[in-house]
C-alpha cells in the first residue's frame, strides 16, 4: 500500500474504533425490543402491557433522573416511576388518564440475554369516551402497539419513538388493515431494518460489493445471499428451525469479518465465495427471524407480512449498493481502487465486525 492509502486506512480504522469504544450498547437490532398491547377486560376497564429491555429502560430513566446506579430491578423501577410517567401518555378522547403502574423484571435466560421488564398500566375508562390514544417516549426505534378485542382480534400500529397512535375505537369493532396496507406496513419495516437500522447487514452487503469486479459477480453473490436468508427466514417463522440469538448474532458478526478480511487478502473473487455467501445468508435470515419473532406477524395476513418484510429487506440492500455506486463509482479496473478504497474500507469493516463479535459473546 502507498503511504496515502496507509494513512487513509489508519484514519478510517481509528475513527471506527473510537466510535465503537464509545458505543453504549452491543445489541444487534433495536427494532422489536419493545411491544405494547392494550386490552379491555370489561367495558369500563383497560389494561396496557409494555414488554421491553429492562436494562435499557432503567439506563434511560436514570439518565433523565441524573442518577447512575443502573440497577435493573423492580425496586429500582418503583423509585423511578415518576420519571417513567413523564413520557407515557394514555388519553381517552384527549382526556389524559393516570393509570396504576406495576412492573416486573423476568429472570435472565442466560448471561447474554437482556433482562425483560413487563410493565402493566391499568385503570378505569372514563364515562362517555369512545377513543383511546397512546404515546410512549422511552424508545427511539419502531415498536408494535396492538389493541386486542374479546374475540381475539387485534389491530397493530407501528409507532416511532414519541409518535402518538391513531385514535383507537373502544366499541370493540376493531378495524382490520387491508392486505395492501399490511404489505405497505411490513415493507417499510423490512426496509428500515436495513436502512438505517441494520448496520451489520449494511456492512456485509458493502463487503460483497467491494471485491466484486463485475456486475455479474456482484449479482451472483447478492442472489445467493437473498435466496439463503429468504429460505431460513421462512423456515424459522413457520417454526421449522430455530436458533438462539446468543449464537446467531456473534456468527453474523464473524461472517462480516470474514468477508472483509477476504477482501484484503484476496485480489479477486474465488469460486467458493458464492457458497460461503449462501451459508452466511442462512445466518442473516435467522437474525431477521429473531426480529420478526419479537415484532409479531398478523395471523390474518401472515404470508403477506412475511413476504413484504422480505421484499423490504431486499429493497434496503439494493439501496445500499446503489448508494455505494453513487459514492464510489465503478472503478473496478483501476489499480488505485483496490489500494485506496477496497483495502482501507474492508479493514474498517473488519474492525467493526471483530468488535461486535467480542461484544455479542458477552466479553
Amino acid at each position: 500500500m502507498s503511504r496515502p492509502s496507509l494513512r487513509l486506512a489508519t484514519t478510517l480504522v481509528a475513527i471506527l474504533a473510537a466510535w465503537l469504544v464509545l458505543s453504549a450498547r452491543p445489541e444487534a437490532h433495536e427494532i422489536g425490543t419493545t411491544r405494547v398491547t392494550a386490552r379491555f377486560p370489561t367495558a369500563t376497564r383497560y389494561e396496557i402491557e409494555i414488554r421491553t429491555d429492562g436494562q435499557a429502560l432503567i439506563e434511560k430513566l436514570e439518565a433523565v433522573n441524573g442518577s447512575l446506579s443502573n440497577e435493573a430491578s423492580d425496586e429500582r423501577f418503583a423509585e423511578l416511576e415518576s420519571v417513567f410517567r413523564e413520557r407515557v401518555h394514555v388519553a381517552f378522547d384527549d382526556r389524559a388518564a393516570r393509570p396504576d403502574v406495576h412492573a416486573t423484571f423476568a429472570a435472565r435466560e442466560n448471561e447474554l440475554s437482556m433482562p425483560v421488564i413487563t410493565i402493566s398500566l391499568t385503570g378505569w375508562i372514563p364515562a362517555d369516551t369512545s377513543r383511546l390514544t397512546w404515546t410512549y417516549g422511552w424508545t427511539f426505534a419502531s415498536y408494535a402497539f396492538s389493541v386486542e378485542s374479546d374475540a381475539g382480534n387485534a389491530i397493530t400500529q407501528w409507532l416511532d419513538g414519541n409518535q402518538s397512535s391513531t385514535p383507537v375505537p373502544l366499541d370493540r369493532a376493531l378495524p382490520h388493515l387491508s392486505r395492501l396496507e399490511t404489505f405497505a406496513q411490513y415493507l417499510r419495516l423490512g426496509f428500515t431494518h436495513i436502512v438505517p437500522g441494520g448496520l451489520d447487514h449494511i456492512l456485509f452487503v458493502l463487503g460483497l460489493y467491494l471485491l466484486s469486479t463485475t456486475w455479474r459477480a456482484l449479482l451472483w453473490q447478492v442472489s445467493a445471499f437473498t435466496l439463503a436468508h429468504t429460505i431460513s427466514l421462512g423456515l424459522a417463522m413457520n417454526g421449522l428451525i430455530a436458533a438462539r440469538p446468543s449464537v446467531v448474532e456473534p456468527l453474523i458478526a464473524v461472517s462480516i469479518c470474514y468477508v472483509a478480511m477476504e477482501n484484503v487478502v484476496l485480489g479477486e473473487l474465488k469460486p467458493w465465495r458464492v457458497g460461503l455467501v449462501f451459508a452466511f445468508g442462512l445466518l442473516h435470515g435467522l437474525g431477521f427471524a429473531g426480529v420478526l419473532s419479537e415484532l409479531g406477524l398478523p395471523r390474518r395476513e401472515f404470508a403477506t407480512a412475511l413476504v413484504a418484510f422480505n421484499v423490504g429487506v431486499e429493497t434496503g440492500q439494493l439501496f445500499v449498493i446503489a448508494a455505494a455506486v453513487a459514492a464510489i463509482g465503478w472503478w473496478r479496473s483501476a489499480s488505485f481502487y483496490r489500494h485506496r478504497i477496497v483495502i482501507p474500507a474492508s479493514l474498517a469493516i473488519a474492525v467493526v465486525a471483530m468488535y461486535w463479535t467480542v461484544q455479542r459473546l458477552g466479553y
